[in-house]
């Protein structure tokens, strides 16, 4: 069975996506940190218990990277938006077009399936998969401030089939695309 694990906003820089989140959620990111191998860093907002947000860009610090990245960053040039999403699955199984990597920030690892393309298929709407292992997750070292996810719409070009039973999360054949709805302590916002 899959499990929700989050959602992954891109953006051009940390400062415009950090600004972007701010001005819709009301939110203070916290700050992640670096993915060495795949030359992004990220910041992080709690979504409750082991669900999070993801806001990742190109660390302009880091030097090339030689294989196809994740989420569509390396070619990134746009606003802020909802570049993918990730499942947890234990014991984690490569899907089509994709390969399994092991990865690291700091003192969390986790194994996920990278796109060999740089950006999963149907524009980032088939899901990767991660696994944390025995490790920590990161949500657990976020402050939880009572933001949540409460509607997540994905929208694929082809009809998607997941063992996935979250009432949140549905799927819907269409133009590639996500809607998601986040409870906030302002109401409900719709990224």
């Amino acid at each position: 069975m899959l499990e929700f694990d989050h959602i992954a906003i891109a953006a051009r820089n940390l400062e415009e996506g950090a600004a972007w989140l701010r001005d819709r959620l009301g939110a203070v990111l916290q700050a992640g940190g670096k993915h060495p191998q795949l030359g992004t860093h990220n910041m992080l907002l709690s979504l409750g218990t082991r669900e999070y947000l993801e806001l990742i860009a190109m660390d302009p610090d880091s030097g090339p990277i030689t294989g196809p990245g994740w989420f569509g960053l390396k070619d990134f040039d746009a606003p802020p938006c909802i570049a993918g999403w990730v499942l947890r699955q234990s014991p984690l199984e490569a899907v089509t077009a994709t390969t399994v990597a092991e990865v690291n920030r700091g003192d969390l690892r986790w194994r996920i399936t990278l796109p060999k393309s740089g950006q999963m298929p149907g524009g980032g709407t088939i899901p990767m998969r991660i696994d944390w292992g025995n490790g920590p997750h990161p949500a657990d070292r976020l402050p939880d401030h009572g933001f949540r996810l409460t509607g997540l719409k994905v929208q694929c070009p082809e009809r998607l089939v997941l063992p996935l039973s979250d009432p949140r999360i549905r799927v819907s054949v269409g133009a590639p695309g996500f809607t998601a709805r986040i409870a906030t302590l302002r109401g409900e916002v719709v990224l």
